[in-house]
């Protein structure tokens, strides 16, 4: 009995020291149950519980205008950085470029960028089969919504499939301390409110008000609109390429997430750029990234081949198999081997099948693209 107290009392101390260092007592587990650790998850339940916050501080519009700003910077920032390029390496920038859209990308509160594009990546190997720990058709709606990100068997940054990223050490400090982005951007809105209560009283705010509007509230209303890409992208939407998943294209969910909802574009060709592939596919990520290409940011963005939108070239096997790689020679070929990390065979199909062949010969396309030697411009 004091046993096993003791061992409950020693997951508790370990649960909040990772609240702030997601390294304490090590790494979990790689074999752990897919159930919820409570003890983890307090501070994900406790941001919830603070936007009932509003019923003490009200609103006003310039606080709501701060929550509606913040959501689509930080949607963008999930959509642009975390997913596009740190999951798929969709296009290149700068190191100093690269830790940016890591900070920025932190402020969404969705963990550190390893630990983000690593389960992407698994995502994409194993899309709504039993190992997808947020599939909707394996594990159910709300589990592959929320519950996944309250398991302990889902903590761990799975750093075996992002050794492109692992390398800097930037990017594994923000990921360790993944705390440390949302609680700085936390005390600005209060700071800001404050400010704006003192030097401009007539925008009736205060900072208790955009603490709760600028961060809670639109922190919950991010990530559950994120989230639905994992849940609702999986189980409602058409279908226009057969691919061995449940993926599916929604223009409602597309909005919300700044072009996401074009699911199963993406699970089609997942190191594109843009999600949308036809013009009437509105994806504001895609547009963004061609503006911050325009300025010089970003460059490189990797488009989606003519070949690969026929829609007449489905791919009707579900039958798994396994592509195989030529053998790494010299050092592009070594770097594009370290990177695919057995990663991103999601479109396995059969060796016959013509659309497989295409999609799979085109150098570094469905696997996570060789690592940039990320340069200074």
């Amino acid at each position: 009995m004091a046993s096993r107290a003791a061992g409950t009392s020693r997951r508790f101390l370990v649960a909040i020291a990772r609240w702030f260092d997601t390294s304490a007592g090590g790494a979990p587990a790689a074999d752990l149950p897919q159930k919820t650790d409570w003890f983890r998850c307090v501070p994900y339940v406790a941001v919830h519980l603070m936007c009932l916050g509003v019923i003490w501080v009200g609103w006003s519009p310039v606080a709501a205008g701060v929550a509606v700003a913040l959501y689509f910077i930080r949607m963008f920032a999930i959509t642009g950085f975390y997913h596009r390029y740190f999951s798929h390496r969709s296009f290149k920038t700068s190191r100093a470029g690269q830790f940016v859209f890591a900070v920025i990308g932190a402020t969404a509160v969705q963990r550190g960028v390893l630990w983000w594009a690593s389960h992407h990546r698994l995502h994409h190997q194993r899309s709504d089969e039993p190992e997808d720990v947020h599939s909707p058709r394996q594990h159910g709606f709300i589990w592959s919504h929320i519950g996944w990100i309250t398991s302990e068997a889902n903590f761990r940054s799975e750093l075996g499939v992002v050794r492109d990223l692992a390398k800097f050490p930037e990017l594994m400090f923000l990921d360790r301390f993944d705390v440390l982005v949302p609680t700085v951007l936390g005390f600005a809105l209060f700071g800001l409110g404050a400010l704006l209560q003192r030097h401009a009283p007539g925008l009736h705010t205060t900072g208790a008000q955009m603490l709760i509007w600028g961060f809670f509230i639109s922190t919950v209303v991010l990530g559950h609109g994120t989230f639905t890409i994992n849940s609702l992208a999986h189980v409602f939407g058409r279908r226009r390429y057969q691919t061995n998943d449940d993926s599916r294209n929604s223009f409602a969910l597309a909005m919300v997430t700044l072009g996401e909802g074009w699911h199963n574009n993406h699970h089609h060709f997942p190191a594109a750029a843009r999600n949308g592939f036809f013009w009437w596919e509105i994806d504001i990520t895609y547009y963004t990234l061609k503006l911050l290409e325009a300025c010089g940011i970003i460059w490189d963005l990797r488009q989606v081949p003519p070949e690969l939108l026929d829609e007449s070239l489905l791919d009707k096997s579900r039958t798994p198999a396994t592509v195989a790689l030529a053998p790494a020679t010299g050092s592009h070929a070594a770097s594009r081997e370290e990177s695919l990390v057995e990663i991103h065979v999601a479109e396995r199909a059969t060796t016959h099948d013509t659309l497989a062949a295409l999609k799979h010969n085109i150098a570094d396309t469905n696997a996570v693209p060789a690592p940039q030697e990320v340069t200074s411009r």
